[in-house]
């Protein structure tokens, strides 16, 4: 039995993540349209990350935490997380302030130092 190929490049495919670009302030009736667009995004393209692009989101505030929240809630709900494009410094700020923690797109990850690593210290010096 033969079938066809897909359409596409299939490892640029695998690789390119699904993105939604959130159009400005978002009002708590347009959350649940949205969250329904990540849900078929996850759904639609087999990704396991929706890139949400928060750059004309405005000015953060706690409806900016919500909607966030609500997106990744969605995403997890469906098998999948959310990472942020472009968020101002400000919104990080915030949502480090009310204990939410996103992956940022092109933010490096924080991992433990590798172990049985010790830094050279020259003789004289005083013990920090």
């Amino acid at each position: 039995m033969s079938s066809a190929r897909p359409p596409g490049l299939p490892l640029v495919d695998e690789m390119t993540p699904a993105v939604l670009v959130l159009p400005g302030p978002v009002t708590r009736d347009e959350a649940a349209g949205l969250c329904e667009d990540v849900r078929a995004l996850l759904g639609s393209t087999g990704a396991a990350v929706v890139v949400v692009d928060v750059a004309a989101i405005g000015p953060p505030g706690l409806g900016a935490v919500d909607l966030l929240a609500r997106l990744e809630l969605a995403a997890r709900r469906a098998g999948g997380r959310i990472r942020l494009r472009d968020p101002a410094p400000s919104l990080h700020a915030l949502l480090d302030l009310v204990g939410l923690r996103f992956e940022v797109e092109g933010q490096a990850e924080q991992r433990e130092p590798a172990l049985r690593v010790e830094e050279e210290v020259e003789p004289g010096e005083p013990a920090v």
